[in-house]
């Protein structure tokens, strides 16, 4: 009897959902397990499966009760019940074929990347996580309507029914986003940046302050050992010194010069590009042949895979200044201090451009911009065209850039006709240039002028090719023909390759070379054309990419 009653009531509750929605529930679940940029960690899958489930019912539920709204015609009650089991059945068979081929999915990527086959797709973990994330967001919307019809019940004695429902959703609607946004958003994000903050205020035992009087966080620097930050110390002591640069060339070359000011060393931005400035002036940043003005990404992190690289190119004849910005991963800064990040930027490139040219032409080093993720969207917003037209830096290497990125946005929507979105040429090359793993700047077919702009993407990195707009259009970069390291088996969905793309955005993992890892020999083919360093020929050129690829 017990056993009976409890399923009686199973089956209540389960009359209570939508046949329809689940219907297209279950199509975008099949959907989501199919591949997209990277691969997908389990949990990241779960997650993506259970947001895809949840958006399909939704959508489900909202077409059919505009389909009853209109009062259109509906199949009789005992055809519905057959409909429902047809649908249950197809829809249980969908998921079969979905999840046992996920595998087959994401291998697709992972072996075009040069990675491990995944050796399953651990269905019922994915099934699980994804009824995890419904269940969750269906107790949202159960909170959500009991909140609205509290406020409306309470409204409706003072206000007009249809007055008092309005304004019960709009308060719901305004608390739920206080809750969300002002309180736990907020709050998390507070605990972040002083967890981050306590992790970079940590002295590492396996660095030790520079002796050299001529290094940043020396006893003789303006900027002291403690204030350059976990990111800041390795950055000026872990770089290739002059020494292992000459071993490599077989010549006597001098230390590459690297300044980093880290957040706390002092209050503004203004504040820290003034400090930046005078040390490298100490340090003889100006009288070295090129001098390279680099924006971290949100920890302060420069990617020594562009640095190192670089430094080896011009022989250690270069100097570089950068300064930290955040303490967040730049997904995190990108949200919560995104003006602040660009700020920065524009602080310490005025600073440091103004004193570059005030020097005579003939004096000073060869300018450029470097930035990476967060630091070339920071580091395109630093200047304005218009001020520097009459005394123009060098050129910027531009890597990975985010979606966000206007100019990046703009040179790619405007490429020349033939030209694909995941590989633009633009303008034949005269001023902007791409590259990616497989083809080098000088691919471009018109004259590269003094001015250079060179953005180093790769196909499969969602942070660049993530767009809100996929919800509901196929992007241009998916069309025909596709890049070399994106699987043949993408396939666009409404909505479903959105959320796709975000969790890639988010929990992407992939080797150098792919996705938004930029590997150190590709750098080198960049800054090879960018900057044109000289004595270096192809096959020196191709030693000192072998060089990189035994040291990772």
């Amino acid at each position: 009897m017990e056993n009976s009653v409890q399923r009686q009531w199973i089956v209540s509750r389960l009359s209570h959902f939508s046949g329809v929605g689940l219907v297209l529930a279950t199509l975008f679940f099949a959907f989501s397990l199919t591949p997209s940029l990277v691969p997908r960690p389990l949990v990241a899958q779960g997650v993506v499966s259970g947001l895809s489930f949840s958006a399909g019912y939704a959508l489900g539920v909202i077409g059919h009760s505009l389909w009853r709204y209109l009062h259109l015609p509906e199949p009789a009650p005992w055809i519905e019940r057959y409909m429902k089991w047809l649908a249950a059945l197809a829809c249980l068979g969908i998921c079969t074929i979905f999840l046992w081929r996920a595998t087959e999915w994401q291998n697709s990527i992972r072996d075009l990347m040069a990675m491990e086959p995944a050796s399953g797709s651990r269905p019922f973990s994915v099934a699980l996580i994804a009824v995890g994330v419904f269940a969750f967001l269906l107790l949202m919307v159960w909170l959500f309507r009991r909140t609205f019809r509290l406020l409306s019940r309470k409204l409706s004695h003072i206000l007009p029914r249809r007055t008092a429902y309005v304004l019960g959703t709009i308060t719901a609607v305004a608390l739920f986003w206080l809750v969300i946004e002002g309180v736990i958003f907020t709050y998390a994000l507070q605990i972040a940046d002083r967890s981050y903050q306590q992790v970079d205020e940590l002295m590492q035992d396996d660095l030790i302050p520079p002796t050299d009087p001529m290094k940043p966080g020396s006893a003789e620097s303006l900027i002291s050992w403690e204030a350059l930050g976990s990111r800041g110390r390795r950055f000026v002591t872990q770089g290739p010194s002059g020494n292992q640069i000459s071993a490599f060339l077989g010549e006597q070359v001098p230390d590459p010069i690297r300044v980093y000011v880290g957040l706390n060393a002092a209050e503004s931005p203004a504040e820290r590009a003034e400090l930046a400035l005078a040390e490298l002036v100490r340090v003889g940043g100006f009288e070295r042949s090129v001098l390279i003005l680099a924006t971290p990404t949100g920890r302060g992190w420069v990617d020594p895979g562009s640095q190192d690289t670089v430094e080896y190119l011009h022989r250690g004849d270069i100097a570089t200044v950068t300064a930290q910005y955040s303490y967040l991963p730049s997904h995190l800064s990108l949200i919560s201090e995104a003006e602040y990040g660009v700020e920065n930027a524009r602080a310490l490139f005025t600073t440091v451009y103004d004193y570059w040219s005030s020097l005579p032409s003939n004096e000073r080093p060869r300018l450029y911009l470097f930035g990476l993720s967060l630091g070339a969207l920071n580091s395109d917003l630093s200047f304005d065209l218009y001020d520097i037209i009459d005394d123009p830096f060098h050129g910027a290497l531009w890597s990975g850039p985010p979606f966000r990125s206007d100019t990046w946005r703009t040179v790619t929507a405007d490429r020349d006709p033939g030209s694909p979105a995941w590989l633009p040429t633009f303008r034949e090359g005269s001023v902007v240039r791409f590259m990616n793993q497989f083809q080098g700047l000088q691919a471009a077919p018109g004259e590269w002028g003094d001015f250079r702009i060179a953005y180093l993407q790769y196909a499969s990195d969602p942070i660049t090719f993530f767009e809100p707009a996929a919800f509901w259009r196929e992007p241009e970069w998916m069309r025909s023909p596709r890049g070399p390291d994106v699987s043949p088996q993408l396939r666009w969905y409404p909505v479903v390759t959105m959320l796709q793309l975000l969790a890639d955005l988010a929990t992407g993992s992939t080797p150098p070379g792919f996705g938004h890892e930029i590997a150190a020999e590709h750098y080198i083919d960049a800054w090879a054309a960018l900057s044109e360093p000289p004595g270096w020929d192809e096959q020196e050129l191709a030693r000192l990419r072998a060089h990189f690829t035994q040291a990772r």
